[in-house]
């Protein structure tokens, strides 16, 4: 039997040695025209294309790290018969749909994680289950290929989100399963759902939650991640910190449009010394605070606003240089943030992936000093990764229209040190 991965995430970019992805299946084909509002999208995606992005995207980390997949580790949680009747209560219970407990107990695990994650039709034999007029008992996961949203590893902890919007709760419970039962993880598991009522103001999502040193989180505070989600995390931050001091740095985000639903969308780190921005609200003067807040020890020192999150970081000792997402025209800059030309992922200090599509932002990577390598040719052995900074680019014609980039698709479980 293999050893537990230790859950070790320090920062955003060092090099990475295992990752959770969850490639998007029929989940994201099971909805119409009228109910995509309801999964979270702007528009439908096409499945095979998708697919085939996506593979881009495993592919090149497959390279680099180690590949675990969710529907993989799902099924070893639900071979345990004692795991899969908890994991399925939980669900059946927060979905109001016990009726089906039985039959889906009685499923074979492939089948089980299969349904858990593309949905479940609704069996239509009573007066009740047709005047809801729905078609699924269990709907599908829409928005799962964005693994980074329902839980966050921060040092060797799983945090398990709040999510914003009931149609992604199964993901945490998921999630939450995998951490704490699949065998295959050393970490400990933070639950946000525990002891929160019903309609509780707390929720989090990983899109918000930057990891930018050991010491600092930055975080989002937007539609999706609340004051009150904040607060969570600063409970816990600053529960487990019996001495030294730590930072977390929040912005608040606009509630429209909805490509700002993340701070992950306006605001990532590509190496030691850059980050990539969406400069209207990261770098100008706006209505929308930047907050800095100290722990020390086990208590808040000090909350107080200041200009931006670079200068926070700066006086932090980490002066960052901004690259502008779309370059230096604004139509340039709004087209491809929409296109998440913000929302980069760091496989080790200065590699990163992001879209092909948004061909401003990539000139601007060229004219600071990164080489742009397609991903077929990288997977194919055709180019290699060279010495100094670099953006391998995925194809991203049908992934972004579910509103995400390379950062949303992939929950880092382990990286190397940092040396800063």
């Amino acid at each position: 039997m293999r050893d537990k991965l230790k859950i070790n995430i320090q920062s955003e970019i060092g090099a990475l040695d295992a990752v959770l992805l969850h490639s998007p299946g029929a989940e994201v084909e099971n909805m119409t025209p009228r109910n995509v509002q309801r999964a979270l999208y702007s528009d439908i995606l096409n499945l095979s294309i998708a697919r085939q992005e996506y593979s881009q995207l495993s592919g090149v980390l497959g390279k680099v790290a180690e590949v675990h997949y969710v529907r993989d580790l799902l099924e070893k949680v639900l071979d345990n018969d004692k795991n899969r009747l908890e994991l399925v209560r939980r669900i059946c219970v927060n979905e109001e749909v016990t009726e089906y407990m039985e039959m889906l107990l009685g499923m074979a695990s492939p089948e089980l994680a299969r349904v858990l994650i593309e949905g479940l039709p609704a069996e239509i034999n009573t007066l009740t289950s047709f005047l809801k007029n729905e078609y699924y008992a269990l709907y599908p996961l829409y928005n799962f290929y964005f693994t980074r949203d329902a839980a966050v590893t921060i040092g060797n902890d799983a945090l398990i989100c709040r999510m914003a919007n009931n149609v992604r709760v199964r993901e945490s419970l998921i999630m939450d399963a995998i951490y704490r039962t699949s065998g295959c993880f050393d970490c400990g598991v933070i639950d946000a759902n525990d002891f929160q009522p019903e309609k509780s103001p707390v929720m989090m999502e990983g899109g918000d939650i930057i990891i930018v040193r050991d010491d600092i989180l930055v975080v989002g505070n937007g539609v999706r991640t609340s004051s009150q989600g904040i607060d969570f995390l600063i409970e816990r931050f600053r529960a487990g910190n019996s001495r030294g001091r730590k930072h977390i740095i929040v912005q608040q985000l606009p509630s429209e449009p909805e490509s700002f639903i993340h701070l992950d969308m306006v605001f990532t780190m590509l190496d030691r010394d850059k980050c990539m921005v969406f400069e209207p609200l990261i770098l100008f003067d706006n209505q929308y605070q930047t907050v800095h807040i100290t722990i020390d020890g086990d208590k808040v020192s000090s909350i107080r606003a200041v200009p931006n999150i670079l200068e926070a970081l700066k006086r932090l000792g980490m002066d960052l240089k901004p690259i502008i997402c779309g370059g230096d025209d604004e139509w340039d800059q709004e087209r491809e943030q929409w296109h998440s030309g913000a929302n980069f992922f760091a496989f080790a200090p200065g590699k990163v992936i992001t879209y092909a599509r948004n061909v401003h932002t990539l000139e601007e990577l060229d004219r600071n000093g990164f080489s742009i390598i397609r991903a077929d040719d990288f997977i194919s052995g055709r180019s290699v990764l060279s010495e100094g900074p670099c953006a391998v680019t995925i194809d991203g014609s049908e992934l972004p229209r579910g509103g995400g980039g390379p950062r949303c698709m992939t929950m880092p479980l382990s990286r190397k040190p940092v040396e800063w």
